[in-house]
């Protein structure tokens, strides 16, 4: 049984098998995506985060998800240049990942577990975002609607700690 998200693994789009233990001491911001979906406009602000504090040690993980309304209709192969191009995203990208139901991915089993939404653990939408500590305990999860700005007080606060 994994106790932190560092004890995971995920498949980068090339299909490479890529440990979260990499991340170790890194704040993370983990998040399904989707480049149909209204929300889409996030990418830019996941990105302006990523890029105003990764020098800090912040690490920004997409995990494009296509289980809410087929919103994620890009194959993997062509992922990290989709969203590269439309939405200049420089952030890692992995492959596409179940978030929800039976063939939810171990990661996102684990995220939901310890982190409950409103009213329930399952993935409302897509852009639910979560805020993991540099031991890769989740310490916060943010609803689809969340702007990635409003979670800036509480990223600087983990890269001081």
């Amino acid at each position: 049984m994994a106790e932190t998200v560092h004890d995971f693994s995920v498949k980068k789009p090339n299909g490479e098998e890529v440990s979260l233990h990499e991340y170790k001491g890194q704040p993370m911001v983990i998040v399904n995506t989707a480049t149909k979906c209204g929300l889409s406009g996030q990418f830019k602000e996941l990105e302006r985060l990523y890029q105003s504090y990764k020098d800090d040690g912040l690490a920004v993980l997409g995990f494009p998800c296509n289980q809410f309304m087929n919103q994620e209709p890009v194959k993997d192969e062509n992922m990290t240049e989709t969203c590269e191009i439309n939405f200049g995203v420089t952030f890692p990208l992995f492959s596409k990942i179940k978030v929800n139901g039976d063939g939810a991915h171990p990661l996102y089993k684990h995220l939901k577990a310890s982190q409950q939404g409103l009213l329930s653990s399952e993935i409302k939408w897509n852009f639910t975002k979560f805020l993991v500590d540099g031991n890769g305990e989740v310490v916060k999860r943010y609803s689809p609607q969340t702007s990635p700005k409003k979670m800036e007080d509480d990223v600087r606060k983990l890269l001081k700690d």
